[in-house]
């Protein structure tokens, strides 16, 4: 994963010319959480689609 500076570097690179500063923010605020997400992927911080809905509705989910 490449460090801070570099990824907002890469960021300013791939918006539009005619970015605003709420683009911005919203971009880096993305990259952040997708990075975060990764990174609890890695350290095995997941739950399966059954194990969240018997937490958020304390039965099984029927999804199929």
């Amino acid at each position: 994963m490449p460090g801070l500076k570099q990824a907002v570097h890469e960021i300013a690179d791939q918006l539009p010319e005619r970015a605003t500063w709420d683009d911005v923010l919203y971009t880096c605020y993305i990259r952040q959480k997708l990075d975060e997400g990764i990174r609890d992927l890695d350290a095995g911080r997941s739950y399966t689609q059954e194990e969240v809905g018997k937490r958020l509705l304390g039965k099984r989910p029927e999804c199929k």
